[in-house]
């Protein structure tokens, strides 16, 4: 490995040799001058990896020899060093992006640190956290073979996404790949859990649930809305966790986040059953037969969630929450510009609920377009999309005004979504539904092992179409494929983000509440 090479400028640079000495015994490669222009030209003839800058210089000074750097080399760490400590002169120096700043008289420890901060900062971090990380993989590896509760599972799943996303900054293509694999064993182990246990949880045999799609508004927005302030909740469609997380940092420069939690979807993890279930409050089978001009079934023409303002009416009537509330659903930006524009009309409505497309549409898009396909390559470039969108959508605007004028919010999703690369064969008639993470119908034929199978619909709630209909759901990361043309799909569909299955990215999902700051 080459040397550092260190260009330090200072009109006193003869005072600083120990110092100079002091590196270059440490291994560095240190050039000096002692003024500013001097400085410039070593710059443009020479390739430094940082420069250190004394502030005040006769000539030339150090603020204005920085602005030359920055304007050539923007990238270029520039360490200032003064004598000055006075809050202007650290804030024109922050202001003009210096590495770091240090007062005179600084020792050599000082300097060596700050070297190690701005130059090998990147290493150290991924180094020490490929350390935390092996110790935590065998503490991970061991709580997934017992046997977790649902509070547990949420706990497992954090942690899973924590360090994905700290070991994707690391650049660490071996760890990362092992993150991935523990997180494969985790949604093994996950699935089977949630087989054994969704049926009991959603029957009402046990008392021990956690709370399910259905289930939300009841027992984890109404309590919020005793508060005075306005609430707004916002549904993020398709949401996965780590979505969340990659925007987060944005939202607390306008919100405190008070409560990050994860709730269950119900199955299908689909929008028409997941979000018809948080808006009505019932399951799918108790909103078609209390309401059936509300509920849409999938061979019907037409969006099946049109009804959602209609269910969430319905329950709050139910729940006796006689208030002022706005129901909006935005689908594209035009229609996110034109909510904006309208929130001095609705901010003071104790209720605000608003529905935003945009992760939905990227996840299918991601499918049906190459280049969305290139865009998205993995799962970190699908988290990278969904920031930069954020960043620049109205929704931000949305929430930037309601931290402005004290509302308090919650932000939420109806189901994740999971990358498929296993496709698995299923056979059905035409009248078989097209997802590709489950499927219903009457002679369905599969391999029962490959599958969560669902024999009577009314064990979960679900619509029978007929006396022998049944449901089957994809694992983990397969997904259905028909035998006819088998190779030409499973390769179409391999690596897409799909949901309505059961796994942890779709299953365990966030509900966020925050406060304006």
């Amino acid at each position: 490995m080459s040397k550092v090479r260190i260009l330090w400028v200072d009109d006193e640079i003869d005072l600083l040799r120990p110092h100079i000495l002091f590196l270059q015994e440490k291994g560095y490669d240190v050039t000096t001058s002692n003024n500013g222009d001097e400085g410039l030209d070593l710059i443009n003839a020479s390739n430094f990896d940082i420069i250190f800058l004394d502030e005040n210089m006769p000539g030339i000074s150090g603020m204005e020899t920085l602005a030359q750097i920055r304007n050539n080399f923007p990238n270029l760490p520039v360490v200032m060093i003064t004598k000055n400590d006075q809050e202007h002169t650290m804030e024109d120096a922050i202001g003009s992006n210096v590495s770091d700043y240090l007062i005179k008289p600084v020792n050599p420890n000082q300097i060596l640190l700050c070297l190690k901060k701005n130059l090998e900062n990147k290493r150290l971090v991924s180094e020490k956290t490929t350390q935390a990380y092996q110790q935590e993989f065998r503490n991970i590896g061991m709580e997934i073979s017992n046997r977790l509760s649902f509070s547990e599972w949420k706990d497992i799943y954090k942690k899973m996404v924590y360090w994905e996303l700290e070991l994707e900054k690391s650049n660490d293509d071996s760890m990362n790949e092992v993150v991935l694999l523990q997180k494969s064993e985790a949604n093994t182990m996950f699935t089977k859990f949630y087989e054994n246990h969704y049926i009991e949880w959603i029957s009402g045999k046990t008392k021990d649930t956690p709370v399910l799609s259905h289930n939300l508004f009841k027992e984890k927005i109404f309590p919020h809305m005793t508060n005075p302030r306005p609430l707004f909740v916002i549904l993020i469609d398709n949401l996965r966790y780590d979505q969340w997380k990659m925007i987060q940092p944005i939202i607390e420069e306008y919100y405190r986040v008070q409560d990050d939690d994860l709730f269950y979807s119900i199955v299908p993890s689909a929008t028409q059953y997941s979000r018809n279930g948080i808006f009505s409050g019932l399951l799918p089978s108790e909103i078609a037969r209390k309401y059936p001009k509300y509920w849409v079934e999938e061979e019907d023409e037409g969006t099946k969630n049109q009804f959602e303002s209609e269910l969430l009416t319905e329950l709050l009537k139910r729940y006796g929450k006689d208030i002022k509330f706005n129901y909006s659903k935005i689908l594209n930006i035009a229609a996110g510009k034109k909510y904006v524009e309208n929130l001095p009309n609705i901010i003071n409505n104790k209720l605000n609920v608003l529905v935003y497309n945009f992760v939905d549409m990227l996840s299918h898009a991601r499918t049906e377009m190459e280049v969305i396909r290139e865009l998205a390559d993995d799962e970190s470039a699908y988290r990278s999309i969904t920031l930069s969108w954020f960043k620049h959508s109205p929704l931000l605007d949305v929430i930037k005004y309601i931290s402005e004028n004290n509302a308090n919010l919650v932000i939420t999703t109806d189901h994740g979504s999971v990358k498929v690369t296993n496709p698995v064969k299923i056979v059905g008639d035409k009248n078989t539904n097209t997802n590709l993470r489950y499927k219903f119908g009457r002679s369905l034929n599969y391999n029962k092992k490959e599958v969560f199978e669902v024999k009577n619909p009314e064990d979960i709630f679900l619509p029978r179409f007929n006396v022998s209909t049944n449901y089957v759901f994809c694992r983990s990361n397969d997904f259905f494929a028909y035998p006819n043309n088998f190779h030409y799909y499973a390769n179409y569909y391999k690596n897409t983000f799909q949901h309505g299955g059961i796994s942890m990215e779709e299953i365990l999902i966030p509900i966020i509440y925050l406060n304006p700051k």
